[in-house]
């Protein structure tokens, strides 16, 4: 702070540059917690870096002083979340604003201080060398709000479960060896019966399902405990807790259902009817128990990104969260899964190749397909046996993150309307690959001077030209 009370003595500052100005309307905000440092061309302002406060009426106040020195677009850093206010606030004033990976404005050596942060963001931005973050539609922008509130609601409920779970261990009621799922209908009964005080064993062995494998006996051995009062404390708040997750998910559900109708009231009935589901399974316990395939078809003109193996209605319904219907803001599929961050990152210097690991990234739409991709490797499809071929050679870390990029270019394809996927199985994968490698032999062969001899027929496999 007291190097920016320094620095606004000597403002306003020209600064040159040796670059053409390919955008002279050009802004740049630098973002805080409790203030916003502004930049606007040196000759719009008597004073062009100026300082808002981040209440609402001064941020109404830096979009009208913006318009009124006649800038058009804004550039600003991605800094937490307390960017979100600032730009919902210009782009509802028609302002075009960039939003800014940190990594791609790094100062320049020397003196760092807020007010150069965001001349460096106007001087970057009016020679057009900033790239912007992709950013949905306001009501994709909704959708996804709602679906990530909803991930967070389950993984508090896991949290109570493992909670549960430990106080049943400490009063030794081994409940796993018996009963797999401590929320089943089984496990609830279990644990509602004892957070009521009924803690007779052969009275909780009563709930036992005729599907569970453990017998009457067993299921007793494993309820005998031993009840000490702090683990009966313990217990039942974990429970309620657990309960009041369960229904807020229940009405986040509803939002969701909610939010999906109104993106689809103003889309047109698709061409195509919806497909058969692609396997019939029951709904996971953590989905939401509404129909997602019927909005999401219409959603996305009539694409239906189930069709595609390890991806299920609400993993279908979380990516379009994340990434929206419209792919022309990725010029291909290489540009697609390079923001992904599933490509490799090629570093190159002198011809040689120094690294091509993929970047590190927290992308949520990269780990969404990640997890679907990790779902594929027992199946017997295309891509189950794209996987495991290159889990053996490479390990399955690698495997997933390939197989995750093969994932994400089937969903850039579907989107654009280019694919309609249909798995070819695995056996015809297969054989494809044996194609191939049969094929690189002979070529090995021939430029060697050697002959590929079939041991079954004793023909003589050549080389096809090329």
């Amino acid at each position: 702070m007291k190097d920016n009370r320094r620095r606004r003595a000597n403002w306003p500052r020209v600064s040159p540059s040796v670059l053409d100005r390919i955008n002279p309307n050009a802004a740049g905000i630098d973002c805080g917690s409790a203030e916003h440092y502004v930049a606007v061309p040196p000759d719009r302002s008597p004073t062009p870096v100026q300082c808002f406060k981040t209440f609402t009426t001064d941020l109404v106040r830096l979009a009208d002083w913006l318009i009124a020195c006649g800038v058009t677009s804004v550039a600003m850093e991605a800094t937490g979340v307390y960017w979100i206010p600032i730009y919902e606030i210009l782009e509802a004033r028609g302002l075009d604003v960039v939003l800014v990976n940190a990594r791609h404005i790094k100062h320049v050596p020397g003196r760092k201080s807020d007010v150069t942060d965001c001349e460096w963001l106007r001087d970057l931005h009016s020679v057009g060398l900033l790239r912007g973050s992709c950013r949905p539609t306001a009501g994709i922008v909704a959708l996804r709000a709602y679906v990530r509130h909803r991930q967070s609601l389950v993984e508090s409920a896991g949290t109570y479960v493992q909670r549960m779970q430990k106080a049943l261990v400490q009063r030794n009621l081994q409940r796993p060896l018996v009963v797999s799922d401590i929320t089943g209908v089984t496990g609830l009964k279990i644990l509602r019966d004892i957070v009521a005080g009924r803690h007779d064993p052969q009275q909780l062995a009563t709930h036992r399902d005729y599907r569970c494998r453990a017998s009457h006996t067993e299921i007793q051995a494993a309820l005998t405990g031993h009840y000490r009062p702090e683990h009966l404390f313990v217990l039942p708040q974990n429970l309620e807790l657990f309960d009041t997750c369960q229904i807020q998910l229940a009405a986040c559900d509803r939002a969701i259902e909610a939010q999906v109708q109104t993106l689809t009231a103003t889309r047109e009935a698709p061409a195509t009817p919806l497909p058969a589901p692609r396997v019939h399974r029951r709904i996971a316990d953590n989905d939401p128990h509404f129909e997602i395939r019927t909005p999401l078809h219409q959603l996305t003109g009539g694409v239906d990104l189930t069709q595609i193996d390890g991806i299920g209605p609400y993993t279908a319904l979380k990516l379009i969260a994340e990434i929206g219907t419209d792919m022309d803001r990725w010029a291909t599929e290489k540009h697609f899964t390079s923001w992904l961050t599933l490509a490799p990152k090629n570093r190159v210097s002198g011809g040689r190749l120094l690294s091509s690991r993929t970047e590190p990234s927290a992308n949520r739409a990269a780990g969404i397909l990640r997890m679907a991709a990790m779902t594929l490797g027992r199946g017997q499809t295309a891509l189950g046996a794209f996987y495991r071929r290159l889990a053996g050679r490479i390990g399955k870390p690698q495997a997933i993150t390939a197989t995750a990029r093969k994932l994400a270019v089937l969903v850039y394809r579907a989107l654009k309307g280019e694919l309609c996927y249909r798995d070819p199985g695995a056996d015809a994968y297969d054989l494809q690959q044996r194609t191939r490698v049969l094929r690189r032999l002979r070529q090995t062969a021939t430029k060697l001077g050697f002959d590929l001899l079939n041991r079954d027929t004793g023909d003589i496999l050549r080389a096809t030209p090329a």
